[in-house]
């Protein structure tokens, strides 16, 4: 199959360029406001709109600070040391999703400590809110034909224009069905099923991190680092401490409310 090769850019209004990635992070951020509202007024907590948009505000704060020291330090932290200055060129590029979760987890406790609210239950309505966000970010990155996944002779396999003449795995729509469509699935149905609090939060670490050490040995790794320690990607090594945190958290969340 042939990349159909959709523009970027979705429209212009003047001398500006609204671009598909960007759309997919307004509509992430939207979507986020209105599920937290609604899983907020099912679960019991206390977040009026200015609350939720105080939460969002801080999570973006999270997401882009911790993003992107995160690539830094886990994706290209000899060439940063060499050009200490390009850490805040964020405009070029360079976002690692583990470190924007890190930045997300300590920006939420410190929201959580200052209005009061309960952590593990904010958690659940957080991490399920930010699956859309997830979702649509991929999307976003099937449109804009980067980070696509390694060479394949499958017959859904995608030549993208700018790697090379060989079909490649969509992992982009992969990552999209899993980390985003399915793992929202399972987390709406323990909402509705009313999960002990923290459920849903461990669930979404133990299943981001299977999904995507999975959805790795598909997605051509980064080209500064290649194959690491047993030919595992720096994907994969960063998402198996998510899968140890996530299954430990359920296992002591469920002996705790079963005792």
């Amino acid at each position: 199959m042939r990349y159909p090769e959709i523009d970027p850019v979705l429209v212009h209004i003047g001398p500006l360029a609204v671009r598909w990635y960007g759309l997919m992070y307004l509509l992430g951020f939207l979507a986020s406001y209105v599920l937290i509202r609604t899983l907020a007024r099912r679960r019991g907590l206390d977040l009026d709109a200015d609350a939720v948009s105080d939460l969002l505000f801080y999570a973006v704060i999270g997401v882009i600070l911790g993003g992107r020291f995160g690539y830094v330090l886990f994706y290209n932290a000899p060439y940063f040391l060499h050009h200490p200055l390009q850490v805040f060129a964020v405009w070029q590029g360079g976002m690692s999703f583990h470190g924007g979760l890190l930045g997300v987890i300590c920006a939420a406790v410190l929201f959580c400590r200052r209005r009061k609210l309960p952590i593990l239950l904010t958690g659940d309505i957080l991490t399920t809110s930010a699956t859309v966000g997830l979702g649509l970010g991929r999307l976003g990155n099937f449109i804009n034909g980067e980070l696509w996944g390694r060479v394949t002779d499958v017959p859904w396999g995608m030549v993208f224009p700018q790697a090379g003449p060989m079909p490649r795995h969509p992992s982009q729509l992969y990552e999209f069905l899993l980390e985003g469509v399915l793992l929202f699935c399972l987390l709406w149905w323990l909402h509705r099923r009313h999960a002990p609090a923290g459920v849903p939060f461990f669930t979404f670490f133990l299943g981001y991190g299977c999904f995507r050490f999975l959805v790795e040995f598909f997605r051509q790794p980064d080209e500064q680092l290649g194959f690491l320690w047993g030919g595992a990607t720096m994907g994969q090594l960063l998402s198996l401490p998510m899968i140890v945190f996530g299954l430990v958290g359920l296992i002591m969340v469920l002996r705790r409310n079963n005792a």
